[in-house]
């Protein structure tokens, strides 16, 4: 059966990292039958150029045809000047908002061949291994009222509403119970109960789901003492659920213990796992078109999009296996370089996967 995967490479490094994904899927649609056809789009300041908007009614009706997303990156300095209601990024929240993509899970996993690269002592991140489970369509960044407005005295004054309902709270819930049990049946809620009402709901209703979930282990850590956590003792996470602001910020620095943003890759899912997949790292306007950018993290997001919705188990692990096999090749691009490495760029790399599959064919 034919699987339709729209591809939105984006803006900044997003073409170039996408590039090397489609490639690598390329290979393994050809050399398993997957069946998979792809279709481009715009999005982002991309979209702009072409129809002065980030989100053109042609992406979201690509993205509701499709049966995954794959997507590169969105944002620039080129587009920083426009309203905030244009910039790139609100073709990324659009699509997530109208794609009801509610579950965003990072996993965070230290590569062994890249301890060294990791800002934390050996012995403190050495086999670090988490699930970041994000809720991703509410919460501060799409609370009403938003806005910036003027007050009697005459000073500006911006504002953004926190906001979460108890099914809101409840699914997201679900989805992270359920996959710490598929794990080592451990879940942390990470919230701000002490001083944020909306948050001593989360705590709540996240309690009461566990009751349906006896044999995982719940237990609650505020996102100032979680960050901590992560920097102090890691390894004592095993799955994260937490808000959409607080999981944004969690995730990354789960990044750098893992060695680089390059190497995390992302799902977000709806209810029935229809995903988008992306990197978790931004469009890097600074090296954009210096193919020296680290595609694994794409690469690993389309493992996951084979894995999440379309079940195919044996694809993904192929991927995951090469990846880990041109890591122990020791060749590294730029953000993970170290000495006595060989440097290579995007496409080396990309190319790097595809040798590794073809070894293991």
């Amino acid at each position: 059966m034919t699987k339709k995967i729209a591809v939105l490479p984006g803006d900044g490094i997003g073409p170039e990292i996408i590039t090397e994904a489609v490639k690598v899927l390329d290979y393994l649609n050809a050399d398993m039958d997957l069946g998979l056809v792809f279709e481009n789009g715009l999005i982002g300041g991309a979209a702009y150029d072409v129809h002065a908007t980030p989100f053109p009614q042609q992406t979201l009706d690509l993205a509701r045809q499709s049966d995954a997303i794959l997507l590169g990156a969105v944002g620039g300095y080129k587009w920083e000047s426009l309203d905030i209601s244009v910039r790139p990024e609100k073709g990324l929240l659009g699509l997530r908002s109208e794609l009801q993509l509610f579950a965003n899970l990072r996993p965070a996993i230290l590569y062994p061949q890249l301890v060294d690269a990791s800002t934390l002592k050996p012995e403190v991140v050495s086999g670090f291994d988490i699930m970041i489970i994000r809720e991703l369509t509410g919460g501060i960044y799409f609370g009403q009222p938003r806005g910036v407005r003027l007050l009697e005295n005459g000073e500006k004054q911006g504002y953004n509403t926190l906001v979460y309902s108890e099914s809101e709270i409840r699914r997201i819930a679900h989805v992270a119970f359920q996959t710490a049990q598929k794990r080592n049946r451990r879940l942390c809620s990470v919230d701000k109960a002490n001083v944020l009402e909306c948050t001593e709901l989360w705590r709540q209703v996240v309690t009461e789901t566990g009751k349906q979930y006896p044999e995982v282990e719940l237990s609650h850590m505020y996102v100032d003492n979680a960050a901590m956590q992560l920097v102090r003792a890691p390894k004592q996470f095993d799955v994260l659920v937490t808000t959409n602001m607080f999981g944004d910020i969690l995730s990354d620095i789960s990044a750098m213990l893992t060695g680089s943003i390059g190497m995390l890759p992302s799902a977000s899912l709806d209810a029935n796992n229809k995903g988008m997949y992306e990197p978790i790292h931004g469009s890097a306007p600074d090296i954009a078109g210096k193919g020296i950018a680290n595609p694994l993290a794409t690469i690993l997001s389309a493992a996951m999009m084979l894995r999440y919705s379309f079940n195919q188990n044996e694809a993904a692990e192929r991927i995951e296996q090469a990846v880990n096999a041109a890591l122990n090749a020791n060749i590294r691009t730029a953000d993970i370089y170290s000495d006595g490495m060989q440097k290579i760029g995007a496409s080396a790399m990309g190319d790097a996967v595809i040798s590794a599959l073809k070894e293991r064919a």
